[in-house]
């Protein structure tokens, strides 16, 4: 099954542990803010998005399935 990723915007406070979970995936932009490289990232992906939503400090990211 396929995710997808959602990110609120107004929780997001720029700490990069995304980025640093899956950087194939998240980067970090200019303003802080996470840009979300690949909404839909491939299954091999799964495991280190995942990751990346567990330790967001602010919950800002979201996963559901396809």
């Amino acid at each position: 099954m396929a995710i997808r990723i959602e990110v609120d915007p107004d929780l997001c406070q720029g700490h990069g542990v995304c980025e640093s979970e899956a950087p194939e995936v998240f980067e970090v932009g200019k303003d802080h803010k996470v840009v979300v490289l690949d909404a839909s990232p491939p299954e091999d992906q799964r495991a280190a998005v995942e990751l990346a939503v567990k330790y967001c400090p602010t919950h800002a990211l979201r996963l559901t399935d396809t």
